[in-house]
C-alpha cells in the first residue's frame, strides 16, 4: 500500500481523509447531518456507535471499537460568504443524561487535520439507552456559550 501513494505522510494523509469521510457518512446515516445555526456559527453534531468505525481509523485516533460505545462528534464553522464555512477553535464541554436522571460528562478532545477541527467524546451505553445531550460550544474569541441540546436512543445489539 506504501508503494501505491509513495510515501507514509500521504498514507497518513489518505487515513485522515477516510476519517473526516466515516464521520461525515455515519452522521448521515445516523443522525441525517444534524447542524444548528448559533449567529455567526454552524454547529455541526452527531453521536454513533464506535463499532461502525474501521479497525484502522479507530486505532489511528485512539478510540475505543465497541458496540456499547459512542462517539459524541461535534465541528464548529465560522459562517463565510461563498463558503461552506471556516472551521474554528472552540471550548467544547457538556453531559448526557439518561430516562433514570444519570449524569454522564463528556470529555471532549480537540482532533485537527489540516484545516479541518473536530471535537469527539466517547461514552459508554446500554442497550436502548435514551440520551439527552447538553453541550455548551463556545467559539475562540466569543463571550457566551452556544447551547446545544439533542436526544438519541442507543442499541448495542
Amino acid at each position: 500500500m506504501l508503494a501505491r501513494y509513495g510515501q507514509p505522510g500521504k498514507l497518513n494523509l489518505l487515513v485522515k481523509s477516510l476519517f473526516l469521510f466515516m464521520l461525515l457518512a455515519i452522521g448521515s446515516n445516523a443522525n441525517a447531518e444534524s447542524s444548528k445555526v448559533y449567529g455567526d456559527y454552524v454547529v455541526h453534531y452527531n453521536a454513533f456507535r464506535s463499532d461502525t468505525l474501521s479497525p484502522e481509523i479507530a486505532k489511528a485516533y485512539d478510540l475505543t471499537r465497541r458496540n456499547n460505545r459512542i462517539i459524541v462528534n461535534i465541528t464548529v464553522l465560522k459562517k463565510v460568504m461563498g463558503t461552506t464555512g471556516k472551521p474554528v477553535p472552540a471550548t467544547v464541554a457538556g453531559h448526557a443524561s439518561n430516562l433514570t436522571g444519570q449524569l454522564k460528562n463528556l470529555e471532549f478532545r480537540q482532533i485537527k487535520e489540516d484545516t479541518a477541527i473536530y471535537y469527539l467524546a466517547e461514552l459508554k451505553v446500554s442497550d436502548g439507552e435514551f440520551l439527552k445531550f447538553k453541550i455548551n460550544i463556545t467559539p475562540d474569541g466569543e463571550e457566551g456559550p452556544a447551547r446545544l441540546q439533542f436526544s438519541k436512543r442507543f442499541f448495542t445489539y
